[in-house]
Formats: C-alpha cells, sequence, structure tokens
C-alpha cells in the first residue's frame, strides 16, 4: 500500500482500495459474460445450433457469471460464502414446502386462466364432468367463473328443486366435459337462466 503514496488520509485508503477491488471484480465480471456470449454466437453462426438452444444457454451463463462476481465481491465485504449458501438454500427450502402446500390453489389459477383464455365453456353453457362411461358426472349449467372454481345449477331431480355446485377448475382439465351451448334444447328441463 506504500508503495502508491496516494495523497489520502490514512483512514481513507483502505476502503478506496476495497471500492477499486469490488469495481475490478465487477467489470472483470462484466467483460467475462460478454467474452462468453459473443463465443456462443460465434458458434452459433459456425455449427447449425438452433436459436432455442443458444438464447436461454447464453441466459444462463450470463446470470452464472454475474452471480459469481457478486458472491466474490461479498466476500470482498466480508460475508461468508457458507452463509449466504445456507440462507440461500433455506429459503428455496421455505419456498418449496410452500408452493407444495399451495398447489391446489395454483392450479386452479391457473385453470382459471385457461378457462377464461382458451373458452371450453362460457357463463350459461350446460356442461357435464364425465367421471367414467357408465357413471353421469357433475352436470349443470355455468351461473359462475372466478379464480378457484367454476359454479354450475343443477337441474330439479325427482322435486327436490335445484342446487349449486362448486367445481374446482382443475377438474375440467382433468377429466372429460361435455357441453352443451346456452341457447342448445338440451338438457332444457330444470334449467332457468
Amino acid at each position: 500500500m506504500e508503495a502508491f503514496k496516494l495523497p489520502l488520509p490514512a483512514v481513507w485508503v483502505e476502503p478506496v482500495w476495497l471500492g477499486v477491488q469490488i469495481l475490478l471484480i465487477l467489470l472483470a465480471g462484466y467483460f467475462a459474460q460478454r467474452f462468453v456470449a459473443r463465443c456462443l454466437t460465434r458458434l452459433g453462426e459456425r455449427y447449425p445450433f438452433p436459436p432455442q438452444l443458444l438464447m436461454p444457454l447464453r441466459g444462463v451463463l450470463r446470470w452464472l457469471i454475474m452471480g459469481s462476481a457478486v458472491i466474490v465481491v461479498l466476500e470482498r465485504l466480508g460475508v461468508s460464502a457458507t452463509v449466504l449458501w445456507t440462507a440461500l438454500s433455506g429459503f428455496v427450502a421455505v419456498a418449496a414446502v410452500a408452493f407444495f402446500a399451495m398447489w391446489s390453489v395454483l392450479s386452479n389459477l391457473l385453470c382459471a386462466i385457461l378457462i377464461f383464455t382458451v373458452g371450453p365453456f362460457r357463463l350459461g353453457d350446460v356442461v357435464e364432468l364425465v367421471d367414467t362411461t357408465d357413471k353421469p358426472g357433475v352436470k349443470g349449467r355455468v351461473v359462475a367463473i372466478n379464480l378457484l372454481y367454476t359454479t354450475l345449477i343443477e337441474a330439479e331431480e325427482l322435486g327436490t328443486g335445484s342446487a349449486m355446485v362448486q367445481v374446482p377448475n382443475s377438474l375440467f382439465f382433468q377429466r372429460s366435459v361435455r357441453r352443451w351451448r346456452g341457447t342448445d334444447v338440451f338438457p332444457s328441463s330444470g334449467f332457468e337462466k
């Protein structure tokens, strides 16, 4: 340090040197990822690799190089890589458990988005979830579709009155579905709009 003979107070020399090291590490990471991206581009021009392979590979390598540079910077600042790895693995474990616990809700949310975009049925249609060929499933007119379930109103049977059934949205993609448009004649008995 004394070889530099900078006109700085002695208290500032160490933080300035640390800042220069951090800047050099980040610049090395930036230039390394640019070099790898350029090499992948040349590799793609020379050999017939599909772009669908090179784009994700380029992105993964970019994140890997810059993530490694950030870890080296944090180590220069005094943060242990072991502590970082422990915190990251703990976070991933908690996220995995939470995702597994919320799987059915997330599945219903995704299926609701698919119902809204693909439109296998709409309000007013009569739908039937078919369990097996010999066993009838749930059948009713669609009266509401929300993010978790679809509400059907069943036909009056044996004088018991109509009932509302809430079917999870994911069941419409796990089973076969019969559909009659709302204006079709079949099944007209027991369904009022």
